[in-house]
Order: C-alpha cells, then structure tokens, then sequence
C-alpha cells in the first residue's frame, strides 16, 4: 500500500492508496507536516462518521455529495462547497445522504491516523 510520508513536498492523489476507516468510508492521507494534515474521505450513501472528539482543530470541505453534520448540539445538511469548523475537543460526526467526499483538514496532525 502506498503511503503518504511526513513533509512530502508533492503527493498526487492517484497514486495514495485509501484504507478502509469504518464501513462504506475509505480514508486517504495526503500532505501531513507536524503542524497540519490534510486527508480525503470517500463515503457510501448511508455510511456514518461516529460521534467522537479530539484535540485537533478540524475544517471539512464537502468535494461531493451531501451529509447530515452534528457539531456540538446542533445537526444541519451539508452538500458539495459547504465548509464546516470543529473546533478540538467539540463532539461531531455525520451520516452520509447521497455518496460523497469529505476534505479534511486538522492541526496539529492526526498522529493515530498513521
């Protein structure tokens, strides 16, 4: 499987292998330094990002497709140039509408994702 390293200075998405991060949502890591990552999405109609928090400030640009958001206590539809903030340690998560992809991009990097 090939595999974005630390600091690579040009990553093209064809040749970054995905690997599954939870049923019907494939995750591809792209440039990544100590301070920000950058990671793709690819979810199935139907499939769920579980609740969940961290300590990393995450902002997620909707590439495609339409998903229900929960951030902190509020849930809104979001579809294809949406952008949305969670801020570290705010509870998200999200159910997939119509298949789609997710950009995420958090700092510091996700040091669990490698």
């Amino acid at each position: 499987m090939k595999k974005t390293e630390k600091n690579q200075k040009w990553v093209f998405n064809k040749d970054i292998d995905g690997e599954q991060a939870a049923e019907g949502v494939v995750r591809k890591i792209l440039a990544y330094c100590d301070s920000m990552m950058c990671v793709e999405n690819h979810f199935e109609k139907g499939a769920v990002g579980n609740m969940h928090s961290h300590p990393h400030t995450q902002i997620t640009y909707v590439a495609s497709g339409a998903f229900e958001f929960t951030i902190g206590d509020e849930t809104k539809t979001v579809k294809a140039g949406d952008t949305l903030l969670k801020q570290d340690g705010v509870v998200h998560g999200c159910v997939c509408l119509d298949k789609g992809i997710l950009v995420d991009f958090f700092t510091p990097m996700r040091e669990d994702f490698l």
